[in-house]
């Protein structure tokens, strides 16, 4: 394990390769799964004023959900996750005519159309947050279908999971954080190989 502040973090962070690509697993992180992307409550807001804007551009099925169901499931005790649609994809899902999956929410802050790029739990997949005692435990949650396409580009790439999230890490700790998570992980690399 990494400390890092109040983070924990599990090694692998720092030693697997990891880079998505998109045109493989075509966006399989918005559809597959049991449940929704988790949201923290502050985030909730957001979301929902993110549905109201982009609703026009989302799949009829998923409005027609979000609007009975509501954009955000869940409460303070169990948690929080966005809604999906009975097939499991997202309600924020868009695809394009090659059937890759993307973020309505994302798409949007790329084109300075949203002020937001996505919930932090989207921007930190394949690492998984959970907050335990006043830490924040990090995971590297491995699943085949959605995240073996990555890790052979990470490896083709030779890039690491830790750089691949330096802006999603940055935006939810800071970048003095991040420096020193990158410190620590050099030294679990360096003792790694030794």
């Amino acid at each position: 394990m990494i400390r890092v502040e109040d983070v924990i973090l599990s090694e692998d962070i720092a030693t697997a390769k990891f880079a998505c690509n998109i045109s493989l697993c075509k966006g399989a992180c918005c559809v597959v799964g049991d449940a929704g992307a988790p949201v923290n409550k502050s985030e909730i807001p957001v979301l929902r004023k993110a549905f109201e804007q982009l609703k026009d551009r989302l799949d009829p099925v998923a409005v027609k959900k979000a609007e009975k169901e509501g954009v955000v499931l869940g409460d303070s005790e169990n948690g929080y996750e966005i809604n999906c649609v009975d097939s499991g994809e997202c309600i924020f899902v868009e695809k394009d005519h090659r059937g890759v999956t993307t973020c309505a929410i994302q798409n949007a802050y790329y084109k300075n159309q949203f002020n937001w790029e996505k919930p932090i739990s989207c921007h930190l997949y394949p690492v998984r947050l959970k907050h335990i005692a006043g830490f924040d435990y990090a995971n590297f949650e491995y699943i085949p279908e959605l995240c073996s396409a990555g890790c052979e580009n990470g490896k083709k790439e030779g890039i690491y999971l830790s750089d691949f999230l330096k802006k999603a890490l940055t935006r939810r700790y800071g970048q003095d954080w991040f420096d020193l998570f990158m410190e620590r992980c050099n030294e679990v690399r360096l003792h790694s190989n030794a």
